[in-house]
């Protein structure tokens, strides 16, 4: 790495960073410069080639307020060949992107390069041949400290990293950061997990999952760059507002390429305008609904009454009802989609011609055969024997025609599941009806019945707890010959069809042998905060262990009772008036506290309350975004409806009545997971307000 003369270290370190900026901004020009007129073939690959360099350029990017390199590697020794970087004595700075001077040399090591590994993961116990880790501090984008680690110094006693804390707890103002920094051992080995396998990480809050997940596909493109830019990455989020909180996370990171999506959206066949009743919903998501739609999708296949008669020129060949029958019964046991089987059917016809045409002293080849399986009367045995399906009329006929759904449903669901899922009101077109979200996934199920879903390279699903066993089919099909990153937390379901295990869910993903990982030790949450939400477990997922917090944070939790004129608190008292308008002052009063500290606040509340909180809100003058807006220097209060809080975090979190939380969920463990998500938002500080009584668990 270059010198400079200077003896002072941080300077050293400072000019290091100006000469890297100045060399990426360098390779950023060298691409802008490109005059590819000489070197294009057509319009086509001229066209190809700009969108290549453009991407390009926008990767070069230099992000003004977001470090470069993070880190430095002194290493004792010369690399192994295999990672084709440098010799003994050699430092190694680490960052965002690989950097490189105008000879070539490197100045900036990719963070996913394996000669970066021992940044995440040497210890003093396993040095990896690291003499010294240095971390960098940042203000503002300019390198203001740096914090040495001598993992060879046997005098050097362990320590805990203030630069690391400091960044773990910066506050939060717009979307999600990158971890790529802070990012720990046991999620290092997550993130460079071989791409041929599917992972499946269980993770109590805080304890960077999504952030892990997104860090992965980076990886996962870093590493298998050629293969993945073929099949394609995706993003499956909860929510809009979920995915425009992370959609900043991989382009920081270099990576533009990634498409993001709910689960809503990759279902999106037709216009979901209608809701569902729990039960009607549960029972639509249920796996069975899976050989329901088979034997839908396939209940038009009827076995011909007449032989085939083609008629070419002066002769007529005649295909009998045996060899016909013969044909569909072969295809239908094959258990291929209905759209490739009928495809295949007027050419297994055409091909019974064509050998009766060699046996009547005829040489046919492939264009007369194509001929054929085009011929009327071929086309009118398909047509009578293997209809077409439109996925959408199929399903839209089997929720609004009871005798058609017993039919299809006998031995699967119950009568009275049946009348459950029937539409209360048939529909009359696919237009016209009311399809509600589980509708949808059904549609996608027979869509792929019918012809195969295209699959990608990788997919990422986060707060996968959430799902239905057809909504993990549906992203499923997405990456049946890839692989899937599966995130989630079993203690934060909050849909009454949410994943009771792992493997179950793994196994309707269709990744039964996934390896599963568990995330226990969390980086966001305090102590005190997790402990007291981790009080709920017992009752919503008694089998996961209790989450830890590496950070204490003393005062970070305070619960507030509001009684008749007065909030009263474990350390605090405000003053109000009495009833509702009592615990409207006081939420008003804990958003003003907490925006006098800096970075994010977050008020939750039930669903419910939500408009009246809004409202209290705006008479008071306090101004406050809705989830997904990006929170700024100006506009730092979120208005959170508890549905949505999941997969948020905010520097400050005021919770209003944790029993209108509760309350607002079908039942009662679902509603305690609502409350647990909400618990659980904070990065710096909690204030829970009630009136009504907390739950038992929390008491």
């Amino acid at each position: 790495m270059p010198a400079t003369s200077t003896t002072d270290p941080l300077q050293r370190e400072r000019d290091h960073l100006a000469a890297s900026r100045a060399a990426l901004r360098a390779m950023r020009e060298d691409v802008e410069s490109l005059d590819i007129r000489d070197v294009t073939g057509t319009w086509v690959t001229a066209l190809v080639l700009q969108n290549q360099i453009e991407a390009r350029i926008a990767a070069l990017a230099d992000l003004s307020h977001t470090p470069l390199f993070f880190g430095r590697l002194d290493y004792l020794h010369a690399i192994s060949e295999e990672l084709s970087e440098g010799s003994g004595g050699e430092s190694f700075y680490i960052g965002r992107r690989h950097v490189h001077d105008a000879d070539g040399d490197p100045m900036v090591i990719d963070w996913r390069a394996p000669v970066s590994q021992p940044f995440y993961r040497a210890s003093r116990t396993d040095p990896m041949d690291v003499d010294r880790r240095r971390r960098f501090g940042y203000t503002g984008g300019e390198l203001t400290a740096y914090e040495d680690e001598h993992l060879s110094d046997p005098a050097e006693t362990d320590s805990a990293s203030a630069l690391l804390a400091a960044e773990i707890e910066k506050p939060r103002v717009g979307p999600m950061r990158d971890i790529v920094a802070t990012i720990q051992p046991e999620q290092d080995e997550i993130v460079r997990s071989d791409i041929t396998g599917t992972i499946c990480v269980q993770g109590a809050p805080g304890t960077g999952k999504t952030a892990v997940g997104l860090h992965r596909v980076a990886y996962l493109l870093y590493a298998h760059r050629e293969r993945l830019a073929r099949t394609g990455t995706l993003v499956i989020g909860p929510n809009n507002a979920f995915l425009s909180y992370i959609e900043q996370v991989l382009p920081a990171l270099g990576e533009l390429e990634v498409a993001q999506a709910t689960v809503q959206q990759l279902v999106g066949h037709v216009e979901v305008r209608g809701e569902d009743d729990p039960e009607a919903a549960r029972l639509k998501g249920d796996a069975r609904m899976a050989e329901v739609l088979r034997r839908a999708v396939r209940s038009g296949i009827a076995l011909p009454t007449e032989p085939c008669v083609v008629v070419r020129g002066s002769r007529r060949w005649r295909v009998p009802v045996y060899e016909l029958v013969e044909i569909i019964e072969e295809l239908k046991g094959r258990e291929t989609r209905y759209g490739a089987a009928r495809d295949a059917l007027p050419q297994r016809i055409a091909h019974a011609v064509l050998l009766k045409m060699e046996q009547g002293g005829e040489a046919p080849d492939d264009r007369v055969q194509d001929a054929v399986a085009r011929n009327s009367a071929v086309k009118a045995v398909v047509k009578e024997c293997w209809p077409a399906v439109d996925p959408a009329k199929l399903v839209l006929r089997l929720l609004s025609e009871p005798e058609f759904l017993a039919a299809c449903a006998e031995g699967v669901l119950t009568p009275e599941e049946q009348r459950a899922v029937l539409w209360p009101k048939p529909g009359r077109s696919v237009k016209t009806a009311r399809w509600t979200a589980a509708d949808a996934v059904l549609v996608d199920e027979a869509t792929d019945l019918v012809q195969r879903t295209p699959s990608l390279g990788h997919v990422v699903l986060d707060e996968a707890q959430d799902l239905s066993p057809m909504q993990y089919r549906a992203v499923g099909r997405r990456c049946t010959t890839g692989s899937a990153t599966v995130l989630g937390d079993l203690a934060q379901g909050t849909t009454p069809w949410a994943t009771a295990s792992w493997p179950e869910a793994l196994r309707h993903l269709g990744k039964p042998q996934a390896h599963i990982e568990e995330l226990t030790k969390g980086f966001r949450v305090p102590e005190e905060v997790i402990a007291y939400a981790s009080r709920l477990l017992p009752a919503i997922a008694p089998g996961l262990a209790p989450a830890s917090s590496v950070r204490e944070a003393p005062g970070s939790l305070t619960i507030r009772r509001i009684a008749d004129g007065a909030a009263e608190g474990d350390t605090d008292t405000d003053g109000g008036t009495t009833g509702d308008a009592a615990g409207t002052e006081a939420v008003l009063a804990a958003c003003r506290e907490a925006l006098e500290h800096e970075g994010s606040t977050g008020l939750i509340a039930a669903d419910a309350r939500v408009p009246r909180l809004a409202e209290a809100l705006t008479a008071a003058g306090l101004p406050y975004l809705s989830p997904g807006d990006e929170t700024s220097a100006e506009a730092r209060l979120t208005l959170v409806p508890a549905s949505l809080a999941k997969g948020l975090e905010y520097d400050y979190v005021v919770l209003d009545e944790p029993a209108a939380v509760v309350a607002g969920e079908p039942d009662e463990r679902t509603g305690l997971r609502r409350l647990y998500v909400a618990l659980t938002r904070a990065v710096s500080g909690l204030t829970v307000l009630h009136r009504e009584p907390l739950p038992e668990q929390l008491r």
